[in-house]
Order: structure tokens, then C-alpha cells, then sequence
């Protein structure tokens, strides 16, 4: 189903930034970290609210890669 795969790459990518920017913010001066660790914060939030959704709408998060 196009859907999921859809959805699949959106999350796979959301991972991918979140492993992105800790890999980045071990070697950040400490302006740079703060503002790496927001985006970690804001990527994690927005998952969050993703599986609070699929959990809502009962969809089974997991399969969807949450």
C-alpha cells in the first residue's frame, strides 16, 4: 500500500535526523548543542504525538514503525 510506504519513509527519515543530530552534538560548542538538542526535542514530540494518534485511531503503531 502506497500509504505505508508513504508513512514508512517519513518515519525512517524522522529516525535518521534524530540519529543525525546526536552523532552532531557530540562535537557541538555548547550554543550549537542547545539548538541541536531542541531539534532532537521538537523530532521527539512530533512522534509522540504520532503514536498517540495511531493509539486513538487504533491503528497498531508498531507495525507502522512507531
Amino acid at each position: 500500500m502506497k500509504f505505508e510506504e508513504f508513512f514508512h519513509d517519513i518515519i525512517i527519515t524522522m529516525y535518521q535526523n534524530i540519529y543525525d543530530l546526536e552523532e552532531k552534538k557530540a562535537f557541538a560548542d555548547p550554543e550549537e548543542r542547545d539548538y541541536i538538542s531542541g531539534r532532537i526535542f521538537s523530532y521527539g514530540e512530533v512522534l509522540e504525538i504520532m503514536k498517540d494518534s495511531a493509539k486513538r485511531f487504533g491503528v497498531n503503531g508498531r507495525e507502522l514503525g512507531l
